[in-house]
């Protein structure tokens, strides 16, 4: 497994003098990270930009620097390198780009102005799909859920199973010790603490909600998600409904993007992802 990069990730003074900001310095360096954590191999892009400006270009749009016969024909050898690469590797598993980039915008681009949509140079790989490096670098998701029965355990076990198949990194309370009913007080107190610990460095709560009421400690950090601003999507796979309007209590709901089936948690993700 593979994905295409925008160069810049790997050598972020390919990009214009002047843009990158250390939010975006530690956001290439998350996706990479992402991609050493799950064994998937980098494959970085030619850069256009460069190569037809050079480094320590001054920050311009697609039209006032690039919008030539000579920066096209740079385009057309650029994307046969990479079809060439895609037909000899197989489909990656998406691009990572850039957004605003003239060139490797995923969502945006600066055109004559900024607009939705992907850049030049991604715009050439319309069956490929593109992720913007903000979103891919958020990957670390904390699963929230009742973890005091066998069937509680093996579920909670599943939807790991399923989250990591799509290259999330989950942190399971239950295996990191939350599993014993006679523990000491030193010990909740070290689980509460590597608990908080936990959900203050992740990037989403992924959180059970199913039972008449929802579990009291996942209820705990949900909440404290929230306000972190930490996105939360709860999962309620039981019936039963709290009320003629929600699914669950309505402070849960209203705080988290409720989801009614395994599958649709990777969906949920990804859009809360890229609304950032």
């Amino acid at each position: 497994m593979y994905v295409l990069v925008s160069p810049c990730l790997l050598d972020p003074s390919l990009r214009a003098e002047g843009i990158t900001k250390e939010s975006d310095l530690r956001a290439f360096g998350a996706a990479l990270e992402r991609c050493r954590r799950f064994g998937i191999e980098v494959v970085p892009l030619p850069c256009p930009e460069t190569a037809y400006l050079g480094r320590g270009r001054a920050p311009g749009t697609y039209v006032e620097r690039l919008d030539t016969p000579a920066f096209a024909d740079v385009l057309d050898r650029m994307e046969e390198e990479v079809l060439a690469v895609v037909e000899k590797r197989g489909p990656p598993l998406c691009i990572v780009g850039v957004d605003s980039s003239p060139c490797c915008g995923v969502n945006t681009t600066w055109h004559d102005e900024k607009r939705d949509g992907r850049g030049a140079f991604l715009a050439r790989f319309p069956g490929i799909r593109a992720v913007d490096v903000l979103e891919f670098a958020r990957y670390r998701v904390y699963f929230a859920a009742p973890l005091f029965s066998e069937a509680e355990q093996d579920f909670n076990k599943k939807v790991r199973d399923i989250l990591e198949e799509a290259y999330y990194d989950i942190y399971l309370p239950q295996e990191v010790g939350d599993t014993d009913a006679t523990r000491a007080r030193s010990s909740q107190r070290e689980i509460f603490r590597r608990h908080v610990a936990a959900l203050g460095e992740v990037d989403a709560v992924v959180a059970v909600v199913d039972g008449a009421d929802a579990d009291s400690g996942t209820a705990w950090e949900m909440g404290y998600a929230h306000a972190r601003g930490i996105p939360v999507i709860a999962l309620r796979t039981d019936f039963r409904r709290a009320g003629h309007n929600e699914h669950v209590n309505l402070m849960l709901e209203e705080s988290s993007t409720v989801v009614t089936a395994v599958e649709e948690i990777v969906p949920a993700l990804e859009q809360a992802f890229r609304r950032g």
